[in-house]
């Protein structure tokens, strides 16, 4: 469950469906899986945009991050109560106020999507357990273009600790977007779909 192990996993089953050149785009662990595919198989991919990506520490984790963990344990606990919590501002705000700054704004289904999706990943905390020790830390070929968007609120990967600009591909564009969290496409979603048209070079 490691982000190297995944990032050949998700690359071999795209071959499988026959798929060899392909865009990238990831949220969080999965913006990590995305620069380790680029980094393994550069003649594959064709653009890279990182969405609040993991993996941009200079001090790996040690142990799983607190606030995921309860999040994990609440989202578990509340799931058959989730379609009746979700209608009162406070259960949204317990649930996603360290998520998005953009919390009220959060669509009832969108909240019970994420919620459930907490609740039932299996692979929650082994993926957790396999990056403990763990940074990016390889060379992301410049022929790639690459984008990396962070939030100004993103709490759970926060700026003095989770977003080392050195560890990222060097020709990266690197942005930070005002008013978002670690969900970028939930709070921007329009400045986040432009990004992402202008970095696979549908609209330049």
């Amino acid at each position: 469950m490691d982000p190297t192990s995944l990032a050949h996993l998700v690359t071999e089953n795209l071959h499988t469906l026959g798929v060899d050149e392909f865009h990238l785009v990831g949220n969080s662990l999965g913006g990590w899986i995305c620069l380790e595919m680029a980094a393994s198989y550069p003649e594959n991919v064709k653009s890279i945009t990182a969405l609040a990506p993991a993996g941009l520490w200079l001090t790996p984790f040690t142990s799983r991050y607190p606030g995921e963990v309860a999040l994990r344990f609440m989202a578990s606990g509340v799931e058959k109560l989730a379609p009746s919590a979700l209608n009162y501002t406070w259960a949204k705000k317990i649930g996603f106020e360290t998520v998005s700054p953009r919390w009220r704004e959060l669509s009832y289904e969108l909240c019970l999507d994420a919620t459930n999706a907490m609740a039932g990943s299996t692979g929650y905390f082994p993926a957790w357990d396999a990056l403990l020790g763990k940074r990016f830390d390889k060379q992301v070929s410049t022929s790639i273009p690459t984008t990396i968007i962070f939030g100004d609120s993103d709490h759970t990967l926060p700026l003095k600790t989770c977003q080392e600009r050195s560890l990222a591909p060097a020709h990266a564009k690197w942005i930070v977007l005002p008013e978002t969290g670690h969900v970028p496409m939930w709070d921007s979603p329009n400045e986040v779909t432009s990004e992402i048209m202008s970095t696979t070079g549908v609209i330049k």
